[in-house]
């Protein structure tokens, strides 16, 4: 396919993807890599690609959730901070991610982010009614590991920072938001990073599918998150991120 040339199939399975990262804060990447792997594509054409669909889809679904005010990214505002920390720590994290997932096999470190996200889900829901008290060292790590994720593989950033944050003491709404301007500006990194440390010419043909078919959900996604219980959408962010963790760790042994 030709730089320019659309997929129509692509742009579906896009947009039901984006649809569900953007609507519990998870999902994109994580389910989109495996599918496009079946489909034929090697991995360093879909990450690359996927890291700058998410570049313009998150920072349009953090607009989006500041619109239906599921998130305050206002200057100076929690959620604001807690966003820039994590996307500062997306700068270490993500570099020496794309120089492993470039000269290493990444088998272990795939069953590491399988098993990590699967446990995050199992502690979301066998502790749905506790509330965590605040706390700018767990996001700090929460910002380099999952910056970490997102950069060996596309995807597993949105299960740990959503989880993370809930687990540090946020409001799932905001950690949604939140998930979405921090891992936007991640990806900003991670396709700075393939660009520098790339040896050959990375192929872009499946950008503009990817990126078409992602931002089209976007509004649907944080208006769905406006709607939604919190208890709720929490009970399903857990179980998402539990059934991920399983996929992830699934896809690398069968």
């Amino acid at each position: 396919m030709d730089l320019f040339e659309f997929s129509v199939l692509i742009i579906i399975l896009a947009f039901i993807c984006e649809y569900i990262d953007s609507s519990l804060g998870m999902g994109y990447g994580t389910t989109l890599t495996p599918l496009l792997l079946i489909m034929g594509y090697t991995p360093l054409q879909i990450v690359p690609a996927i890291l700058l669909s998410e570049l313009v889809t998150g920072l349009s679904a953090a607009f989006f959730h500041h619109k239906f005010k599921n998130a305050n990214f206002k200057i100076g505002t929690t959620d604001f901070k807690i966003a820039s920390v994590m996307a500062g720590c997306s700068v270490f994290g993500t570099l020496v991610a794309v120089l492993i997932a470039l000269n290493l096999p990444v088998f272990y470190l795939k069953l590491y982010i399988g098993l990590l996200v699967f446990s995050m889900g199992v502690v979301i829901l066998v502790s749905l009614n506790r509330k965590y008290k605040f706390s700018w060292k767990k996001i700090t790590s929460l910002g380099i590991l999952a910056a970490f994720n997102k950069g060996i593989s596309g995807g597993g950033y949105g299960p740990l920072v959503t989880s993370g944050q809930i687990l540090s003491g946020i409001k799932l709404k905001n950690a949604i938001g939140i998930t979405s301007l921090a891992e936007g500006l991640t990806c900003l990194v991670g396709v700075i990073a393939y660009l520098i440390f790339t040896n050959h010419t990375i192929e872009w043909n499946l950008a503009p599918s990817l990126v078409l078919g992602a931002i089209l959900s976007v509004p649907f996604a944080a208006y769905t998150v406006k709607k939604f219980r919190s208890k709720h959408l929490k009970l399903i962010v857990g179980i998402c991120t539990l059934i991920l963790g399983l996929v992830t760790l699934g896809k690398l042994f069968f």
